[in-house]
């Protein structure tokens, strides 16, 4: 896919306000009297847009009707103005909402690690290597190994309901594994992360100064071409705030923009860094002082939460409502990988958001889709306003509450991308 992309917002109410005045331009060609397919009889339609539904940031829209041309939303509306088409498709009274996006995943890895997680449920001691471990089965698998792991993990996401994702690479740490791994990434999506800062690797254990100099170097050089992204995990035993910066500004210079796991074991200087460099989103945010929530809600920078990680680790929770009352952009994401959140499942992250992190349903909803375009400063995904891509889900149930509701249930029922019915 080739997305439109554009920069987002300094808080979420004018992340709303700016990035749906951007959508609902539609060029000529794209005018509602020649859309080639309706939906119509959608008992709840999100738009994401205030302006088209009922002023909330959900922008819902009851009876509604959605008008599709090509791979974009040409119309959205109360079903008994919608225009005429020669292709309509009956909802059927289900709730219609933005296909998800996922701002924040690992999946080019190989190997499994069931056992430290079945230790780590069970309350026994484990050594294994944790990152390493997965470190050392992708070295060892070949690109159609990788690939085919990748592909596996899409589908399944596909089939939950998530329309757009990133993904990094972070488990070659080697110039050649790290680069290949994108390469592979980036067959499938334009969001790729350049995550060769996940640990320092093991072939420089006794020297982590060499490897950062060697992912800001050589690595950097072999990877910038298949990636949009820079990312680095500034936490105590990965990479302290002085090495973070350097790696990230390295990756500036070279045009990839920055993206930071951030707080998420403890307090640390990921969130200041993100946004002193502008970063567009910091990932994880668990352990946050006032500063930092205050310095997220006066920055374009997004705080993506990843509930599945603290659910595969029992780890403290994130206090969303804290970043939401002081008006930071939150968005949600499954952080899919095989040690700490191996899930693809973005319902089931909105519904521990709601349960575990003080979120509303709709609050969950909105940062599982346009929370995430804002993390991918993207403003053509995570809405269904015209413009935007034509990215959507039809939910066997008359509400989005149900996601939270019904929590487990496989609730997505057809998921259409880019105007296209995929699954």
């Amino acid at each position: 896919m080739t997305p439109g992309r554009s920069a987002p917002h300094p808080t979420a109410e004018k992340a709303t306000k700016d990035a749906m005045s951007n959508a609902t331009t539609v060029s000529p060609a794209h005018s509602a009297s020649t859309a080639s397919t309706l939906i119509t009889n959608i008992a709840a339609l999100v738009t994401n847009d205030p302006s088209l539904g009922d002023t909330s940031p959900l922008g819902l829209v009851h009876d509604a009707a959605i008008a599709i041309e090509g791979d974009r939303v040409v119309w959205t509306g109360d079903q008994r103005k919608a225009p005429a088409t020669d292709n309509r498709v009956d909802a059927g009274g289900r709730a219609v909402i933005p296909g998800f996006v996922d701002s924040h995943s690992h999946l080019v890895f190989a190997g499994d690690r069931t056992e430290e997680f079945n230790a780590r449920m069970s309350g026994r001691p484990y050594s294994a290597g944790g990152i390493r471990t997965t470190v050392a089965a992708t070295r060892a698998a070949s690109d159609a190994e990788l690939e085919a792991n990748l592909t596996r993990h899409l589908a399944e996401a596909l089939r939950q309901g998530t329309t757009t994702f990133e993904t990094k690479s972070g488990y070659g740490l080697t110039v050649e594994d790290e680069a290949r791994a994108l390469r592979i990434a980036a067959a499938h999506t334009d969001e790729v992360t350049y995550l060769g800062a996940h640990i320092v690797s093991p072939d420089h254990a006794d020297d982590p100064a060499a490897y950062v100099d060697l992912v800001t170097g050589p690595m950097l050089d072999a990877c910038a071409p298949y990636a949009r992204w820079i990312d680095v995990f500034c936490e105590k035993g990965a990479f302290d705030g002085d090495q973070a910066r350097a790696i990230l500004t390295a990756g500036k210079a070279r045009g990839l923009h920055p993206r930071i796991h951030a707080n998420q074991l403890s307090h640390g200087p990921g969130v200041q860094l993100a946004v002193e460099l502008d970063a567009a989103s910091a990932d994880h945010c668990t352990h946050l002082t006032d500063a930092d929530v205050d310095a997220l809600a006066h920055s374009r920078t997004v705080a993506t939460l990843l509930p599945g990680a603290e659910f595969s680790t029992r780890a403290p929770w994130p206090d969303a409502r804290r970043l939401l009352d002081a008006g930071v952009t939150v968005a949600l994401s499954t952080d899919c990988n095989p040690g700490s959140s191996y899930t693809s499942s973005v319902p089931f992250c909105v519904a521990l958001a709601v349960r575990d992190m003080g979120m509303t349903p709709d609050e969950a909803l909105w940062s599982a889709t346009a929370g995430g375009a804002a993390a991918l400063r993207r403003d053509d995904v995570g809405r269904l306003t015209p413009g935007a891509r034509a990215d959507l889900l039809l939910l066997d149930a008359p509400s989005h509450v149900h996601l939270a509701y019904r929590p487990g249930v496989p609730l997505v029922r057809e998921v259409w991308r880019g105007g296209v019915r995929v699954a």
